[in-house]
């Protein structure tokens, strides 16, 4: 069978002969647009490192071929990797331009790089890109996914024109900031100006909005109103917002027969959904059945069995929990481990849990050691009903201590001044001893602490959430 670079080759750069085209390139190194739509086409095979070898192999560089690499990155999910192309760029004096911006923005949004985010923006309107629909709306989900919604706001209200991509930024923003009035109050503005039309992702927008506040009543009725009123064919997601909205609020029989009875086939996220929702509320028989199908559906995927595990574990029964971990140890499944991001000073900095190898862990281990020193002062307990493993309360405090967010936040407290916001990223769902926590954390040290869950944001100050302590 012929070599899939080789076919990409022949059909669309019209060579049949590779080694002509690569003794080509080695004898006329200007010739940059050859090398580019070779790098571009390894790209778009998914072949990275092939990209990057031509890459680096490249004696004259121009912008598009920064583009490319820095698009390729984050198009495969190689966000830090696109943001070093990106410095890269930048310190060799290569000037960016619309499509770098386009490019790099997501790799920012992921990772929660504010402060490159807010140089991108700055740099755009200083050598004067126009920022249109579709950098407006890049700008406005990087300033949301980043924790800075209200500048979210700033970039859609000062768009010159607005379409329906840009509408739904800010409607998802608000929605993963629990800002469900906000929500539908930018809904209400968009059908008044009459030259928008909702899309099905402004629901998904809106229905989330609507499960992360818990507002039953009025998902039903925005769902209802997509399918008879505007007449949208629902698509997975709108099924899976409904799901996370009546699980989560214990209609967990209804959720599951919602599942059921959908048009259209389920998928694992739909119902690690359900799953999710039969752990808060310890249902273990619809949970056992939702893992079942998972365990078909995704059978290497290790989040449906740490969730059975874990919904098991919240009941004692240590039993099917070790039933449970033989299950993925014979299997090979390995649980993906708690991660969380903090930026400082424009660096990224991971910790994952229990992480000593910060070049300053001994200092952000003091650290940890003052907060938990600082929280029993105010006669706060640990909740080690959180760790779900069989082991004494001690060892369950201290496995607490350690958590990736935690860590995180003690960095973020050596590292910057007094009263300096701190804003994280995690990958996982926050758990109920962290949350509980970081309230406090916010109001003893003084600090507006904002975490980045899988599922939403959480703004910690004085005490006191954002989400209400519903999420």
């Amino acid at each position: 069978m012929e070599d899939a670079h080789m076919l990409f080759y022949r059909n669309v750069i019209g060579f049949d002969d590779m080694n002509r085209v690569v003794s080509d390139k080695r004898r006329n190194d200007g010739n940059v647009v050859l090398w580019n739509v070779m790098i571009d086409g390894y790209v778009r095979l998914g072949d990275l490192k092939a990209a990057r070898k031509l890459f680096d192999k490249m004696h004259h560089r121009s912008v598009i071929s920064w583009n490319a690499m820095i698009s390729g990155y984050a198009q495969n999910g190689l966000f830090t990797e696109a943001i070093e192309m990106f410095h890269e760029m930048q310190m060799e004096d290569v000037s960016s331009n619309y499509v770098t911006l386009v490019s790099v923005l997501p790799a920012i949004s992921r990772l929660g790089a504010l402060e490159l985010g807010k140089w991108v923006h700055l740099y755009a309107e200083k050598i004067g890109i126009e920022i249109d629909n579709v950098l407006g709306s890049a700008l406005i989900d990087m300033y949301s996914k980043c924790g800075s919604i209200e500048k979210a706001i700033q970039v859609f209200d000062r768009l010159p024109k607005k379409n329906v991509i840009t509408w739904n930024a800010i409607i998802g923003g608000l929605a993963m900031h629990g800002r469900a009035d906000d929500v539908f109050e930018y809904f209400s503005r968009m059908q008044r100006t009459g030259l928008v039309t909702p899309s099905d992702v402004t629901y998904i927008g809106i229905l989330s909005a609507c499960s992360h506040a818990g507002l039953v009543d009025q998902g039903r009725s925005f769902f209802n109103h997509m399918v008879n009123m505007v007449g949208l064919e629902p698509r997975i997601e709108h099924y899976g917002c409904m799901v996370d909205l009546l699980g989560r609020a214990g209609l967990l029989k209804e959720a599951e027969e919602l599942i059921l009875n959908m048009p259209i086939k389920s998928d694992d996220v739909i119902w690690k959904a359900l799953l999710g929702a039969c752990k808060i509320h310890k249902n273990i028989e619809i949970g056992r059945r939702a893992a079942e199908v998972l365990m078909d559906l995704a059978p290497n995927d290790s989040g449906s069995y740490v969730a059975l595990s874990n919904m098991y574990a919240s009941v004692g029964d240590w039993n099917s929990v070790a039933e449970v971990r033989l299950m993925m140890k014979d299997l090979d499944i390995r649980k993906d481990p708690g991660c969380s991001w903090i930026e400082i000073d424009g660096v990224i900095n991971e910790f994952l849990v229990e992480d000593d190898s910060h070049p300053r862990a001994r200092e952000i281990h003091l650290m940890l050691e003052e907060i938990s020193h600082k929280l029993s002062l105010t006669r706060y307990r640990p909740i080690t009903t959180q760790v779900l493993l069989n082991m004494d309360e001690k060892e369950k405090e201290s496995a607490l201590h350690y958590h990736s967010e935690k860590i995180a936040i003690a960095f973020g407290l050596i590292s910057t001044n007094p009263h300096t916001p701190l804003r994280i990223v995690k990958n996982l769902r926050i758990c109920e001893d962290c949350h509980a926590s970081i309230k406090l954390i916010s109001k003893v040290f003084e600090r507006v602490i904002t975490v980045r869950d899988r599922k939403r944001f959480h703004h910690f100050q004085d005490g006191s959430c954002s989400c209400m302590d519903y999420w």
